[in-house]
């Protein structure tokens, strides 16, 4: 929901969407056609193998348990000569029986690591498809922790719901059939008092699984924000540190961690409730099969039976009892781990309806809990006018915030023209960087016209921000970045000159070459300084025909800006900047100054070294 504070439309995180409802299945089925894509796919031939153990696993089970009532014949009767091969017999089950638990625990991890990879997959093939990233991480404030719920909650999920899968299948047929089992030692008696049993406790674990859901999902929001807190510290602590902040920061992290624990301890506390329920019905179930034979015993239906038959008579009703009965609990004991992926499935849910509503450009529906789910990448289609002489023309253009009332520049008209660069200008906060964002398709201009005549990107127009972007890797994929090595044939000589001239030839001797894999971290091992200087060598790399600089040698001397500078004229690129110093309006033909009232001008600048081209 929006609502609106100080001009500004605020949207409220979805806190409260989550139970054990009708939604919750809705979504986890979703899920569900993610996990299981086709009949032909991997994981559906993993869950029917897995399926196939458990039912091996239950027949095995079965002889098992009827084991001790052999053996209690056997030592009534003093049969020796029987005692040997039902003692192989049995070992031979136990021993199977060891097999299958542990190959139903391997496959059950392959089965695990799989639909992880779909899920990822899918989630990836939304959240990086064009910009959505940065609309879900910038815009959009309903979603918590988007980081989290794609990596820590998807496998949580997957984990637990390939642990519980089979016996979700399989237990209601198992119970089906020691019912019957049941029924024909102890008549009706038994499996109806285990069937009310297990319904009175069944309805006591509804009522207690729906606020185990609640926190569960809060708790795993509290635990984003905690994490999140530390990351950015961890981030940004050079800066913290020249402010001495650890006091403060003490204080904001005791804070995070005290939501957490307020929210665990209601969550323990709720689930202690729970399993008292469950380790209740787990114990009182194990004298149910005694109580129900006892009728049948001491009314004398069985007076005709011999002391060794009726005691292996007594052993194997016991154990079809009290099998029985854990079947049933099995299926109470699953709720806890239903109520995790319960509380996991709300948080992907929402992350796939967030990123659909955001594809669909704001249309207001839950597709993801209806409709198919196409997982598949689509490139962004660009324009293929590369040839262009004109990067954009805006045209009538009014543009600001993003969910706010508030207008930064009214009616903005004008474009970028090949060999005529423009110089943006104004006052912090006037909107300049917010033009760039207009521009890049970032944000939505109010009304007008902007029409992008080339290719957003290192073959049209190149972006270049105030505080550039590496990514993890080699020196060599810092500068073709956002190309991949098999995308564009890579010159070193020409890289290194690069580097030379913008007085970065020291990196390639730190690192031992350009190409040289390293886990660095190129925030914490670069100053500002030399991260734009680099961004530079990136610019020249691509060489585009446009560029965009955002403040992007305000880290840099005087004397390295006009050699950038210099070098981007010379390589013929045509750029529209940011700057606030002085010394770059030479380099510039235009200037772009916006006023803190919405409205703007635009003229020639003097003395430009490329007046010449206006």
């Amino acid at each position: 929901m929006d609502t609106n504070r100080g001009g500004r439309l605020v949207t409220r995180p979805l806190l409260n969407d989550a139970g054990f409802d009708l939604k919750f299945f809705k979504r986890f089925w979703r899920i569900t056609l993610l996990l299981f894509p086709s009949c032909k796919s991997p994981s559906v031939w993993l869950a029917a193998l897995l399926l196939l153990l458990g039912l091996l696993e239950q027949y095995i089970i079965y002889n098992i348990g009827l084991i001790p009532s052999k053996f209690y014949k056997i030592f009534l009767d003093d049969d020796s000569s029987e005692f040997t091969s039902h003692l192989l017999y049995s070992i031979g089950l136990i021993l199977a029986e060891a097999f299958i638990l542990s190959t139903k625990l391997y496959v059950a991890s392959v089965l695990y690591i799989t639909w992880r990879q779909s899920i990822c997959r899918a989630l990836h093939d939304l959240y990086f498809k064009n910009i959505l990233y940065y609309k879900l991480n910038v815009i959009e404030k309903s979603i918590d922790n988007p980081d989290q719920r794609i990596t820590q909650d998807v496998d949580q999920l997957c984990n637990k719901f390939s642990q519980i899968l089979v016996p979700l299948i399989i237990t209601p047929f198992t119970i089906g059939y020691y019912f019957y089992k049941c029924w024909t030692v102890t008549s009706y008696l038994g499996p109806v008092s285990t069937l009310v049993f297990f319904a009175v406790f069944t309805i006591i674990n509804k009522l207690l699984m729906s606020p185990v859901v609640k926190y569960f999902y809060l708790q795993q929001k509290r635990e984003g924000d905690f994490r999140f807190h530390h990351m950015l510290l961890r981030t940004n602590s050079e800066s913290a540190a020249f402010f001495r902040a650890g006091r403060v920061e003490r204080s904001k992290a005791n804070a995070k961690l005290h939501n957490l624990i307020s929210t665990q301890a209601k969550l323990i506390r709720w689930e202690y409730a729970l399993n008292y329920v469950i380790k209740t019905a787990d114990y009182l179930g194990s004298i149910l099969s005694y109580i129900a034979i006892a009728f049948p015993i001491f009314n004398g239906q069985y007076k005709d039976l011999s002391s060794a038959d009726l005691s292996s008579l007594i052993s194997q009703n016991g154990f079809f009892s009290i099998y029985l009965i854990n079947c049933f609990t099995t299926m109470i004991d699953q709720s806890l781990q239903v109520t995790d992926i319960a509380g996991t499935a709300h948080r992907i849910g929402q992350l796939f309806e967030v990123l659909g509503k955001l594809k669909c450009e704001g249309i207001e529906d839950n597709s993801f809990l209806y409709s198919s789910f196409d997982s598949h990448f689509t490139s962004e289609v660009h324009p293929l006018t590369n040839s262009n002489t004109t990067a954009f023309t805006l045209q009538d253009v009014t543009y600001g915030l993003p969910k706010s009332l508030k207008v930064l520049c009214k009616n903005l008209s004008f474009q970028l023209t090949s060999g005529v660069s423009v110089l943006v200008t104004g006052n912090s906060g006037c909107g300049k960087t917010s033009l760039l964002r207009v521009l890049s398709g970032l944000w939505k201009a109010s009304s007008g016209s902007v029409n992008i005549n080339v290719c957003l990107g290192p073959t049209g127009l190149l972006y270049l921000p105030q505080k550039p972007y590496f990514t993890d890797g080699t020196l060599l994929e810092q500068v073709i970045y956002p190309l991949q090595e098999r995308d564009t044939r890579t010159d070193e000589a020409v890289i290194l000159n690069y580097l030379k001239l913008v007085g970065l030839e020291g990196l390639v001797e730190r690192l031992g070459g350009v190409n040289v894999k390293t886990d660095w971290n190129w925030y914490d091992e670069m100053s500002p300084g030399e991260m734009q200087r680099l961004s530079f060598v990136r610019l020249f790399f691509h060489k585009p025909p446009f560029a965009i600089l955002d403040e992007a040698t305000s880290q840099v001397s005087q004397e390295m800006e006009a050699l950038l500078y210099k070098t981007c004229c010379d390589l013929g690129i045509t750029y529209l900047s940011i700057g606030h110093r002085t010394t770059i309006r030479p380099f510039h033909d235009l200037e772009l100054q916006l006023k803190e009232d919405g409205s703007w001008s635009l003229h020639s600048l003097e003395g430009s070294i490329n007046s010449s081209r206006i």
